[in-house]
């Protein structure tokens, strides 16, 4: 077995081929050789000729010549006799008119010019100028440098046809001036003293002390911004400088910390307002110093604010590249804890500094994170925009944030991750304080006209009034509240680009992983949508719960979001949403107390939605449907989803008070409870009893034991069986997150049982007499006799006997 050579040889026509290129080349080198120093002969005798021309048009011509008729006669053989002469070599020429030439050539000199004259040098040409005073004026080198020599190599073959390649060939000069710069380099490395070697914990040492010292620098440069932000407002330079720490045994970690103090000075020492930039006209007037100084101290806050997120931005950039440095200081390593530095550093900036130059640029750099794969920054970024949502109470800057994040869903095709989109749960846009804003609106405060002061007021009393309208327009300058109506505006369109977003989603990717978030986010702004919406949201949202794609949760928040929308301004709309009560009535005995347990939050809020708010759409056999069926669920759930359930049945026993005939034994009507039907309206929940309740009387979680026995005395608002306030004023979904058990603790806590106190005995003397007690130390005070046991004597008496 002969093993294949997998390289190729070279076949004879791709040498062929090769060969002719190389002697292509070399006639090319050779005749590119002849041209130059052809062309540099033909320059030099081209020279020599225009100064014998020079000379020739100096010399005088007589007058008669000019008189003459047949002057043409004597131009024409003038240009016959030049040509001549410049066909002619100069080498033909006599050894005695060379030197004449150049004896005149030299007399044309730059020394020659009178430099006192006044006269410009570039001074408006004549007609018939000089031509050795126009050769004069041209700039001339004084050491002439020989002219580079090129070679041509081989050519390379690119998509778009053969590109020649060329280089200069060396010189001798070029050659030894670069091995004499090698041989000194060489020379001075062996001269060099070899640095001592340092041990390890000597090198930790000198770390150490460095480190400690630039601490110090750090502390010192931010200590003096802070007491005189406006005197030392250069230092910040000097400190932003040290976030190119070159040394590479403490970079990282010294910019590490110039990254955070920035951070914290900046946020020390920025105004509370935004810095706009000057006008031409307001740069031109004049100011008082403190002004001056004012608006110098503005200028460098803002450049070296703007230098600063720059820093962080390009961290994060190469960081996200991998991206290394030319100084090679920081490994690859590190640029993971420095980008996370950064990016800290932009998220505090976000939150602390909402009013602040640049705000929109860090806002563009924080969402886009926030779908970052490592868990760690998406996690830092979410929580920055969370704060922000909170704390912004107009609504502007979170405008700014719900903008770039719906850009940024749009933009890759709604493949993001799921907290993306909840982070809209935490927009401050209610109801509640959407009407009441509506509601507060007032009309601007109307003052008097003039005409009206003239006609209805005397001269004081206008006089007067015109006191009191100044008064008041300074007052509402002063009092800088933002109007109701503006805040309005701004939440209408926060909620707009949000439901877009939405829409976009439900009508192009069904089957996305945001489609909880979707749901989630339409049932809590559901009330907000506009009515013309209803009817196409509400197909929609069935076929999303009739194609049984979506997870138990998912369509959860289908229903959720379908009474939201009907409990609001749906009112109105004359739709039957009894496909939504059927769905959650077939589904709830899918809760268990395994993993399903965490969605009893959103049962407990569907539950109210559906029947406690729209109790009076819901007929009497429904509600006993309901009340059955989670009464047997509360059997088989963990205790906080058992009180919630008993909670929501306690409501609907009082809303509906025909019900307590489910706590009797006698059947009602004709048929028997189907509790295997889907359907709640014709399952004959009216014929059964809830057993379930004496069952959970004996329920080890104390809380489940009240509610049990409540609910079997008819769920009394008052009397010896009745709730205490701290149980009855609680909604299901407050009481299932109190006793909430996920520390894995019971909730409420077990009362500590006291520990028993052992029984002390007491000592077999204190039952004895005194006199026995005599008797026993004197035998025991007898000394022992030591006998011989004789067993053969008790074998012979048992014997005999």
């Amino acid at each position: 077995f002969q093993r294949k050579n997998k390289k190729r040889v070279p076949s004879f026509r791709k040498l062929l081929k090769t060969s002719k290129i190389k002697l292509d080349n070399k006639l090319k080198n050779k005749q590119f050789k002849q041209q130059s120093t052809a062309k540099k002969y033909r320059k030099e005798q081209r020279k020599l000729r225009q100064a014998v021309k020079d000379v020739t048009s100096r010399t005088s011509v007589p007058l008669e010549e000019y008189k003459n008729k047949n002057a043409g006669e004597y131009t024409a053989e003038r240009k016959k006799e030049e040509e001549e002469e410049e066909a002619l070599p100069l080498d033909m020429m006599d050894e005695d008119d060379l030197k004449l030439m150049e004896d005149l050539a030299q007399k044309a000199s730059f020394l020659t010019r009178d430099i006192s004259s006044s006269e410009p040098v570039h001074a408006k040409k004549r007609k018939q100028e000089n031509v050795i005073d126009r050769y004069e004026k041209m700039p001339r080198r004084m050491q002439t440098e020989p002219e580079k020599e090129i070679i041509h190599l081989l050519p390379i073959k690119d998509k778009s046809g053969i590109i020649p390649q060329t280089m200069e060939k060396p010189g001798k000069k070029q050659i030894l001036d670069s091995t004499s710069l090698l041989l000194n380099f060489i020379v001075l490395v062996s001269r060099r003293e070899p640095q001592p070697v340092l041990t390890t914990e000597e090198l930790l040492i000198q770390r150490r002390m460095k480190l400690q010292e630039k601490k110090i620098h750090i502390a010192a440069l931010a200590a003096a911004i802070l007491s005189d932000p406006e005197n030392n407002i250069k230092k910040l330079k000097e400190l932003r400088a040290m976030l190119m720490e070159q040394d590479p045994n403490v970079a990282v970690i010294i910019r590490k910390l110039v990254m955070v103090s920035l951070m914290e000075i900046f946020k020390d020492i920025t105004p509370s307002y935004k810095i706009r930039p000057l006008t031409e006209a307001e740069k031109h007037t004049k100011v008082k110093k403190e002004t001056q100084k004012l608006r110098e101290f503005e200028e460098g806050l803002v450049s070296q604010y703007k230098f600063y997120l720059e820093n962080l931005e390009q961290t994060v950039k190469d960081w996200k590249q991998r991206k290394l440095k030319k100084s090679n200081v920081i490994s690859l390593k590190a640029y993971k804890g420095l980008a996370e530095i950064a990016i800290k550093c932009l998220c505090e900036l976000l939150v602390a500094l909402p009013h602040f130059n640049f705000h929109n640029n860090i806002i563009v750099l924080i969402v886009p994170l926030m779908n970052d794969t490592s868990k760690l920054i998406s996690e830092m970024c979410c929580e920055a925009v969370r704060k922000l949502f909170k704390q912004d109470k107009l609504g502007s800057v979170s405008l700014g944030v719900v903008k770039v994040i719906s850009s940024l869903v749009k933009s890759r095709n709604y493949d993001v991750r799921p907290e993306v989109l909840k982070i809209f749960l935490h927009l401050r846009i209610k109801e509640v304080e959407v009407k009441k804003d509506t509601e507060d609106i007032t009309a601007n405060k109307k003052f008097m006209s003039y005409k009206e002061k003239r006609k209805n007021l005397s001269r004081m009393q206008r006089k007067w009034k015109k006191a009191e309208e100044k008064l008041e327009r300074e007052l509402l300058e002063a009092e800088a509240s933002e109007s109701k109506e503006k805040k309005l505006k701004l939440h209408t369109e926060m909620l707009n680009i949000v439901f877009l977003t939405y829409f976009r989603i439900l009508k192009k990717v069904q089957k996305s992983p945001l489609l909880p978030a979707v749901l989630e986010g339409l049932a809590k702004f559901a009330h907000l949508i506009n009515v013309d919406f209803f009817d196409d949201l509400l197909v929609v949202l069935h076929s999303l719960i009739a194609s049984r794609d979506l997870s138990y949760r998912e369509s959860l928040h289908c229903v959720l979001t379908a009474f939201h929308i009907l409990s609001g301004q749906g009112d109105v709309l004359n739709i039957d949403p009894s496909k939504f009560y059927t769905h959650l009535y077939r589904t709830l005995f899918r809760l268990h107390a395994g993993a399903t347990n965490d969605d009893m939050v959103i049962v407990l809020q569907c539950l109210d939605v559906m029947l406690t708010k729209r109790r009076k759409q819901v007929s009497q056999q429904r509600a006993l449907a309901f009340i059955k069926r989670l009464s047997t669920l509360a059997l088989h759930v963990l205790p906080n989803s058992s009180v919630g359930i008993l909670a929501t049945n306690r409501i609907l026993m009082q809303m509906f008070p025909k019900t307590d005939l489910l706590l009797d034994n006698e059947a009602q009507g004709s048929g028997l409870y189907l509790p295997e039907l889907d359907e709640p309206e014709c399952c004959n929940a009216q014929n059964t009893a809830l057993w379930e309740l004496h069952e959970l009387r004996r329920h080890y979680h104390p809380t489940v034991q009240k509610f049990a026995d409540h609910l079997i005395a008819g769920a009394p608002t008052e009397g010896s069986e009745a709730l205490k306030p701290d149980l009855s004023r609680r909604s299901g979904a407050e009481l299932f997150e109190t006793y909430n058990m996920k520390g894995m603790t019971f909730n409420p806590p077990v009362a500590s049982v006291t520990p028993r106190k052992k029984d002390k005995f007491l000592q077999a003397d204190s039952f004895l007499n005194e006199d026995l007690k005599e008797l026993i130390q004197t035998h025991l005070k007898e000394a022992a006799v030591h006998r011989p046991l004789d067993f053969a004597k008790h074998l012979k008496e048992s014997s005999l006997s």
